[in-house]
């Protein structure tokens, strides 16, 4: 009789199994308009959740284009979602039950553009010293060298780079003192932690003459 007044109530409550999902967290939290997969955690997954993402502001609702059932704890989703901004996430089991996340975890934004091309930024003098070149890519409020090329570090090209994407030097080519090409990477960021990297050159004409040279095209 026990055993039969639970089930009564669980099929009621449309919970069966191991009861109404939960939702933990989902990685990435921040995707491009392409096509991208996002991993969902949580609990009392069941094979397989319809998932959809619910706009924020809007309420506009979008389901994902497939989605894979891990386990009970994990689901993966993929999404195509060319309207930026901050969305919930909703899985729902096959029998009903269903879980939407307390906030919007997921964003959906561009990520930066560059504008300037990539390849060769010039040709300076050894030991030039001022402003070398300013880069840019739409949306990016940061830009860094990738770790390992040859922009920063006085055995390098010796140079600085700005949030705002401007390069300097007090001395090219540090401790060079021959004509070399240097190639790095920088990384541009935005507000979303998105990010866009692009490969340049600068290439120092070096000579023993007085700091301060001039630029040589």
């Amino acid at each position: 009789m026990a055993t039969s007044k639970i089930l009564s109530a669980s099929i009621a409550s449309g919970v069966l199994g191991g009861g109404n999902p939960t939702f933990s967290g989902v990685s990435p939290s921040t995707i491009t308009n392409d096509a991208t997969n996002i991993t969902i955690s949580g609990g009392s997954f069941v094979s397989t959740p319809y998932v959809d993402i619910i706009k924020s502001d809007t309420g506009a609702i979008l389901q994902a284009t497939s989605v894979s059932f891990t386990n009970a704890t994990t689901i993966v989703a993929n999404f195509t979602q060319s309207v930026d901004g901050t969305y919930f996430i909703r899985v729902e089991n096959p029998d009903g039950t269903a879980v939407r996340s307390g906030s919007a975890v997921l964003t959906v934004a561009d990520a930066p553009a560059w504008q300037t091309a990539s390849g060769s930024l010039g040709s300076f003098a050894g030991n030039f010293s001022g402003t070398i070149a300013t880069i840019s890519a739409t949306g990016a409020n940061a830009y860094a060298e990738v770790s390992g090329t040859g922009l920063t570090g006085s055995g390098n090209a010796n140079c600085a780079i700005s949030n705002s994407g401007v390069i300097t030097t007090s001395d090219f080519g540090g401790t060079g003192t021959s004509a070399t090409t240097y190639t790095f990477t920088i990384r541009a960021t935005n507000a979303a932690g998105l990010t866009a990297d692009r490969q340049f050159t600068l290439t120092s004409s070096f000579y023993t003459g007085s700091t301060g040279g001039g630029q040589f095209n």
